[in-house]
């Protein structure tokens, strides 16, 4: 059986009859229902697929937003990209009725500094990793981290032998409640987390200490499949 072409040629994006407040009001379920049968976060180039040319997509995401206000989900914005998220107070729920168990995920400490050392000077390699910890940062804890998803290769370095360079991904935003690398915590927070010495040089973290990087194990995510026609 042939599969169904991508594009939509009757599709209207404009809705040009409706009265502007039900325009308004179809462009946010669409909005809504791109983003629930999203298996991750949507692009708001995206999303500006299925509302109209001029419509003011930033505005009527603040309006979704708000409108999810009081309900058991909430629109979460990671860089460009948006979601759907259970609100944590629902994760004992979830975990019951799913059976899911509740314990969070753990960094070590030295898994946790490294992560935040690459957020902060992005894109930086391991070899310049290691300088800041004045110790070897392995090829295993680069490895942990991307498998978690939460960094990934970026640019190779213009240094001899062309190494990788790291970066963080949008699941290191959406796992840590940012919105944007902007959203970071000062040096003087990290100073007070022990992942900074004073001369700003990064904490001697070791691997025994651990950091739940995610309350409720990643709850706070849609858990429930959709079945999109």
């Amino acid at each position: 059986m042939a599969r169904r072409p991508s594009q939509e040629p009757d599709f209207d994006r404009e809705l040009a009859d409706l009265p502007a407040e039900l325009r308004w009001r179809e462009w946010k379920a669409r909005v809504e229902a791109v983003l629930f049968a999203a298996a991750k976060p949507v692009g708001r180039d995206v999303l500006a697929r299925v509302v109209g040319e001029n419509c003011a997509l930033d505005l009527l995401l603040d309006d979704f937003k708000e409108d999810l206000r009081g309900r058991p989900i909430e629109l979460v914005r990671a860089g460009e990209s948006y979601t759907l998220h259970t609100r944590p107070a629902f994760g004992p729920a979830i975990r019951v009725a799913l059976d899911i168990s509740g314990d969070a995920k753990q960094l070590t400490k030295l898994e946790a500094g490294v992560l935040m050392a690459i957020a902060m000077f992005q894109p930086a390699t391991r070899g310049e990793l290691s300088d800041m910890f004045g110790r070897e940062i392995s090829r295993d804890l680069i490895g942990a981290l991307r498998e978690e998803g939460l960094i990934a290769a970026g640019p190779r370095s213009p240094k001899l032998g062309a190494p990788y360079a790291y970066v963080t991904t949008e699941k290191f935003l959406l796992e840590f409640g940012f919105e944007s690398l902007r959203d970071l915590p000062d040096l003087e927070a990290l100073k007070d987390a022990g992942l900074i010495e004073d001369d700003g040089r990064t904490g001697d973290a070791d691997e025994e200490g651990s950091t739940p990087y995610a309350s409720d194990g990643g709850l706070e995510k849609r858990v429930f499949p959709v079945r999109v026609p």
